[in-house]
């Protein structure tokens, strides 16, 4: 790109920054500064708002920028990212979405420990939801890397490094003096701006191959390389029995992990009744489910009209392969067209990032001030003490998140996703749903289910080709592989739940019955609900 074509990327780029930063200083000289207001703007989001909130929430660069990636480099294979991320919803819509806003507070550990013994409940909750977060930021944290990188046209380590840190330090500006209320706000633009460039896109590919979706697909196949093994299973996971337990692996994690994300649950605290809740989701789901059909254009366009060896080129994880199809679709590389189309698809991907890493941020800060911190206080405690506790946790947690984003700058940020994804399936969901559904559940088995999900999830990444073993891991020049899957959610996803099974039919501790009728009313009537 020319410097005037960068220069023009930097302005939006400066824009967006310019919008979200006058939205926190606005909200912040309105707040009161309240538990209740920084963790769920007060409750006052209709289900309009939180619908494009929690989009924008989800529609993260593992979206925009990874999946298309993936499908534009391994074609039909890079579908289950697509299909995964939007059948997730109905296990949202059905199971948890009216049932975490009538029993819980502010996370996901209010709604165990209404019928558990809190300290242990909440300390385990806390610890699984703040390492699930980190590993979605550090998702976030490459593909704002890999995206200035390609704008500046030096996709070396110091570019991508300076981007990473200053991402990292917006979400901590964002969270710090915003909470959720200019969160929600920021999510919502991000939202709109991410929609519409995606329509934009898609409509010009179609455009390209005159409404013709097979032409799209053929073209593609044709320029993969690969011929109509592009268009069929196997090209990514099908080599052997090992890529294809890594194929169910990654399948059941995207499905069963939005339950459990953090971010996602805290954004049924910001609407007023649990039937707002459940249209938030209805809401959101009608855009997501846009938004991921979009993208399978956007993929299978990239590989029809730029090419996955250009793609590949460009970035070995294919992060970068939606602003390169916008580069083409503007009139080419060096074209003004192309410039301004990239620019604005590259500003609205920045967006993205930074509205997602401030909803996480959010979440996981809260988990340390409203869960851990609380809990290790002996008393509970003060709303004023534990939003100061939250806005230091978010800087710490945006420096953990900025040096493991400078580490795994060369991964796919959709895998890196996933791995969150597996991690949130393993130790969160489990205690959800036997907390929710389970009448003999008792806090041993909360216990034990948290950390017999995270714990394995955690060590088995470790343990993977990820990490060690591989010229793709993070370490490539020492192996310390003995898990052969790249996503830990085929063994670690059960073992949460027969985790909880275990402790609770060992604990000697008699379930509450009486916590656990107030629970269940609660939970389907919203009687008593916060």
């Amino acid at each position: 790109m020319t410097t005037e074509h960068q220069t023009l990327a930097l302005i939006l780029f400066s824009l967006f920054i310019a919008v979200t930063l006058g939205i926190t200083t606005w909200v912040s000289r309105n707040r009161h500064g309240s538990a209740e207001e920084f963790y769920a703007g007060g409750r006052l989001f209709s289900p309009l708002e939180n619908g494009f909130a929690i989009a924008g929430d989800y529609m993260s660069a593992a979206s925009f920028l990874g999946i298309s990636g993936l499908i534009a480099l391994f074609g039909y294979d890079g579908l289950l990212y697509s299909v995964g991320f939007l059948v997730a919803w109905l296990v949202v819509l059905f199971l948890v979405a009216e049932l975490v806003r009538n029993c819980g507070r502010f996370t996901l550990a209010d709604v165990v420990a209404a019928r558990m013994s809190e300290r242990p409940v909440r300390i385990a909750a806390g610890t699984s939801s703040v390492t699930v977060s980190v590993l979605y930021l550090v998702a976030q944290m490459v593909g704002a890397g890999s995206l200035v990188g390609l704008l500046l046209g030096d996709s070396g380590t110091a570019a991508r490094t300076l981007t990473v840190i200053g991402v990292g330090a917006l979400m901590v500006v964002y969270v710090s003096f915003g909470g959720m209320r200019a969160t929600t706000w920021i999510q919502i633009v991000k939202a709109v701006l991410l929609m519409g460039g995606a329509v934009t896109l898609t409509v010009l590919v179609l455009l390209r191959f005159h409404g013709n979706f097979d032409q799209l697909l053929t073209s593609a196949a044709e320029r993969s390389g690969h011929g109509q093994r592009f268009l069929s299973p196997g090209l990514k996971y099908g080599g052997d029995w090992t890529s294809r337990f890594d194929f169910m692996s990654l399948g059941l994690a995207l499905v069963l992990g939005t339950a459990g994300l953090p971010h996602i649950l805290s954004r049924f605290y910001t609407v007023p009744t649990a039937r707002a809740a459940r249209r938030s989701v209805v809401w959101a789901i009608a855009l997501i489910g846009g938004f991921y059909l979009m993208t399978i254009v956007l993929g299978f366009g990239a590989a029809a009209l730029v090419g996955p060896d250009a793609v590949r080129a460009s970035n070995a994880s294919g992060n970068t392969a939606v602003p390169l199809l916008a580069a083409f679709l503007g009139g080419g590389a060096g074209s003004t067209g192309g410039a301004v189309l990239f620019a604005f698809v590259a500003a609205i991907a920045f967006a993205t990032i930074l509205a997602v890493v401030a909803g996480i941020t959010l979440a996981s800060s809260a988990s340390v001030a409203h869960d851990l911190y609380a809990s290790l206080k002996r008393r509970h405690a003060r709303q004023r003490s534990e939003v100061a506790v939250a806005r230091v946790a978010a800087v710490g947690i945006g420096a953990v998140a900025i040096a493991l984003g400078l580490l795994a700058q060369d991964l796919n940020v959709a895998f890196l996703v996933g791995l969150a994804f597996a991690v949130s399936a393993s130790a969160n969901l489990p205690v959800l749903l036997y907390s929710l559904f389970w009448r003999s559940f008792t806090t041993r088995g909360a216990v034990w289910s948290v950390y017999g999900g995270l714990i394995p999830a955690v060590v088995l990444v470790v343990l993977s080709p990820v990490v060690s073993g591989s010229p793709d891991s993070l370490f490539p020049g020492v192996s310390f592989q003995f898990f052969p899957l790249q996503n830990p959610g085929l063994v670690s996803i059960p073992l949460g739940f027969l985790a909880g099974w275990l402790g609770t039919v060992t604990s000697a501790d008699e379930p509450d019955e009486a916590k656990h009728a107030e629970t269940e009313v609660r939970s389907l009537t919203g009687a008593g609900a916060v």
